[in-house]
């Protein structure tokens, strides 16, 4: 949530206030001074502290979902079941959404939170949060292909991806395991990839997004709150910027 959000919520004051507040630095994070008003907070994970107050509030939800195959990742749909529908009613949320995306036939982790700031900072390009995919295909999978993922593959329609790992776990004439670590999601990606080498894939799950590993003692359509090491190990996405850095040197 928003610092400036959060404040009003929490009926620190009006608008106006707040930003005066923030601007007169009376308002820290994490033990730092925080001018930036639209800064992405969560006080039941960091300490806000307001002219000496401390901001007690359970801001957000955090669900770890291992997604099945025939589910859509959306949080509406007109014809099929989306991930929002797995989440128990008493877990629900306004705002409540997936981050990032995963096929209709594609497995594995999913987070879904109400911190749309959060999603966002996972999402950008710049920030390479890396995803490991499991993959099956129908064709031996070889050093060559390897060498293709690191090179960068390049679509039939001359889009380039970013440089991508292939870990080769078993390769035979009609199936074949490895692991796909990436740091992007475009369109189908995963699937495209193997397609421009020659291999169809024929399973796929997501097993790692950024920090967060696959909890394997989900089974397929459950899910459940991040435990406060996933919880802590998110807050590098909680962005400081540059301006909060300068001031950090100056005080």
């Amino acid at each position: 949530m928003r610092l400036d959000k959060l404040l009003e919520q929490e009926k620190i004051g009006s608008k106006r206030k707040v930003k005066a507040l923030i601007k007169s630095k009376q308002v820290c994070v994490d033990g730092r001074t925080i001018l930036d008003e639209s800064l992405n907070v969560d006080a039941s994970l960091q300490e806000v502290v307001v002219g000496g107050r401390k901001i007690e509030n359970q801001t957000h939800v955090y669900y770890m979902l291992n997604k099945p195959q025939g589910i859509v990742t959306a949080v509406k749909d007109a014809k099929h079941q989306t991930v929002i529908d797995l989440i128990e009613p008493n877990d629900q949320r306004s705002g409540l959404y997936p981050v990032g995306r995963l096929d209709r036939d594609t497995e594995g982790l999913l987070l879904i939170t109400d911190n749309g700031q959060l999603g966002y900072q996972l999402l950008l390009p710049h920030k390479k949060v890396l995803k490991r995919y499991e993959v099956i295909v129908n064709e031996p999978l070889t050093k060559a292909d390897q060498i293709a993922f690191e090179k960068g593959i390049v679509f039939s329609d001359g889009e380039i991806c970013k440089a991508a790992e292939l870990i080769i776990l078993t390769s035979s004439t009609n199936e074949s395991r490895a692991y796909l670590d990436i740091t992007e999601g475009k369109f189908h990606q995963v699937k495209k990839m193997f397609l421009s080498v020659g291999k169809k894939v024929t399973y796929l799950k997501r097993i790692t997004m950024g920090p967060l590993v696959l909890d394997d003692t989900l089974a397929l359509g459950q899910y459940r709150p991040l435990n406060q090491q996933e919880l802590t190990s998110l807050l590098p996405y909680f962005t400081i910027h540059k301006k909060e850095k300068s001031l950090e040197n100056e005080i």
